[in-house]
């Protein structure tokens, strides 16, 4: 089909009417922008800096008192405008602990999880959204340390290859800006490595994703090696001979990869079926307007009838770590395994390794241990939602290429699990190298949740403080709870007393509300468990709007009471603190 005729069917749709839709309200977030710090893991960089905005109510400075955890004079009570040091000391005490082994880079590559992006040139819409180099900058600067690229030949300019979503309608940019804003990104990264202690630069991974005929691959290495230099990972680490190079020995370590650029490139095998990109969008799941499955018929027609791309020698050189295949089988996760090429990639779609599970769990966990993965999203999210990582990750998935539009559920998980990281966080040791695959223990455990309440809720422009009536609504994100869904539980919502002098005790305002619950849940033991914790309000005849949000890495909690400093649904930073006291204790 002709561009133009692309143009025609793609312009009749109507990509935003309102359909149904499975996603669930809490699970969506707003649209990232330039100020987001969240979504890779560095908004725990940033509260480390600015926690000391941070206020507390005089509500939760009696609260403190009444559970003996202060004294009046250590809270402040009878000084509402100071910060006593016994306070400050535990408005500063992190809410997370993050053990110093997670960011251990001394063990081989497939041994981590990577903070990744798809598609990141876009910004929008899958089919009509515009290609920008804003895209970069946000997910890098946010914490992600794999981005990708979708390179194609330009027809106006074969010397500049372009970046696009190829069959759409979405604008393109040249490849050179992406490979210029990345560079740009990994120099200020040395710099501040080298000026702020404990801050490490660490490598970048390149999903490239190649359209591009011989001349324009051409083009593409010569830019990357004239733009990127010797940041460039062009050869092996290791010297020449050493066991690694003739595909007998561990793989490289994350450490001896220091803060080079590495290049996933695509690896096609003789006669590999054309048609595998349709094949893994999978069937719709009820989420798709009629005019999403008519776009996405549109896009798979053209994707399906493009030629077959080679790749090319100069090309096939750059992936010296990373070789992406797209399997035909299941002989990837057998015990033969595949031999060539030797540092392959998995790239599966969420709906072909979804396929997979649980049936077939352990034996790609064992996989994954040694050989790397990549996961992206079906090809039905033509609206830029996401895939859940966490059953994902259970498997030992290393990508799991999220979509960061917007800060939804998906992407407060990788902030989650990357908190306190570089980007890089080392697997639990039951999916590393000799680990059995299985992350669940058949051990009960139980976590208290002890909302005691917020200082400072975040009220949207055109709301009124006092109208509103928050509570905290909290959802646990368990591996093994797929097919029911993960569990919620929440507060009642707190109203001020309008007739205050009629109330005894503290009669907070709305915006610092206190809850004083406790929220329980029971499960099986795993270290990739999450509690996501929501501030909505309680709206008569309306969607609860979503005023702030925090998720934690459950094993990372700290015990004891802490605040927490809450994000908006953008993925900023807000002066808003939530009060909770997390305990987990055995049945």
């Amino acid at each position: 089909m002709s561009l133009s005729g692309l143009s025609e069917r793609l312009g009749n749709l109507k990509p935003f009417s309102k359909a149904r839709n499975k996603v669930d309200e809490e699970d969506k977030g707003d649209e990232v922008d330039s100020s987001t710090v969240a979504g890779g893991g560095h908004a725990a960089r940033q509260s480390d800096i600015t926690r000391n905005q941070l206020t507390v109510s005089h509500a939760l400075r009696s609260f403190l008192v009444s559970q003996n955890v202060l004294s009046s004079e250590d809270a402040g009570v009878d000084t509402p405008d100071q910060i006593p040091s016994a306070l400050k000391e535990l408005i500063d005490k992190p809410h997370i602990n993050v053990p110093a082994t997670v960011s251990d880079r001394s063990y081989p590559l497939p041994e981590y999880f990577i903070s990744s992006s798809h598609n990141t040139y876009l910004v929008g819409q899958q089919l009509y959204g515009t290609s920008s180099t804003k895209g970069y900058e946000t997910a890098l600067n946010a914490g992600a340390r794999c981005v990708e690229i979708d390179a194609w030949d330009n027809e106006k300019d074969p010397e500049e290859p372009k970046v696009t979503h190829g069959y759409t309608l979405v604008s393109n940019i040249p490849f050179r800006k992406v490979c210029e804003t990345m560079r740009d990104f990994v120099d200020r990264e040395e710099a501040q490595a080298g000026n702020e202690p404990g801050t490490r630069s660490g490598p970048i991974f390149l999903s490239l994703e190649n359209h591009c005929g011989a001349k324009g691959q051409l083009r593409l290495v010569n830019i990357m090696e004239e733009v990127w230099g010797d940041r460039l990972l062009s050869k092996c680490i290791r010297e020449k001979g050493h066991e690694e190079q003739q595909g007998t020995g561990e793989h490289v370590t994350l450490a001896e990869l220091a803060a080079k650029i590495v290049v996933i490139v695509e690896y096609h095998y003789p006669n590999e079926p054309k048609d595998k990109v349709e094949q893994e969008a999978g069937p719709s799941d009820g989420d798709e307007t009629e005019e999403d499955r008519e776009a996405r018929k549109i896009y798979e027609e053209n994707e399906k009838s493009a030629p077959a791309t080679a790749i090319t020698p100069e090309l096939a050189e750059l992936g010296v770590y990373a070789q992406s295949i797209k399997p035909a089988d299941n002989s990837w996760y057998s015990e033969v395994g595949i031999t060539d090429p030797h540092h392959h990639l998995i790239n599966i779609s969420e709906t072909g390794l979804q396929a997979h599970l649980p049936a077939e769990s352990d034996k790609i966990a064992r996989h994954n241990a040694h050989n790397m993965m990549r996961v992206y999203p079906k090809g039905t999210r033509i609206n830029s939602n996401n895939l859940n990582p966490v059953p994902f990750w259970a498997v030992g998935a290393h990508i799991c290429a999220l979509n960061w539009q917007t800060f939804a559920a998906p992407l407060q998980l990788n902030e989650a699990l990357f908190a306190g990281s570089d980007g890089f966080v080392l697997k639990p040791a039951e999916l590393r190298s000799g680990g059995s695959g299985k992350l669940t223990i058949e051990k009960r455990k139980r976590l208290r949740l002890h909302a005691a309440g917020a200082t400072n809720v975040p009220i949207p422009a055109g709301r009124k403080p006092e109208d509103i009536k928050p509570y905290l609504t909290c959802t646990l994100f368990h591996p093994d709870d797929q097919q029911d869904g993960p569990a919620k539980h929440k507060t009642a919502p707190y109203k001020e007393h309008k007739l205050g002098f009629l109330h005894a005790g503290e009669n907070p305002l709305a915006k610092d509300p206190v809850w004083d619950e406790t929220l329980e849940w029971e499960f099986d033991e795993n270290e990739l468990i999450f509690l996501r914790m929501l501030i909505k309000s309680d709206d008569a005849f309306a969607k609860n709007p979503k005023f702030a949000v925090s998720t934690v890495r459950l094993m990372y909690a700290t015990p004891g009471w802490s605040f927490i400093r809450m994000l908006d649904l953008k993925g900023r930073e807000t002066t808003c603190s939530l009060l909770v006291k997390i305990e987990v204790d055995e049945i």
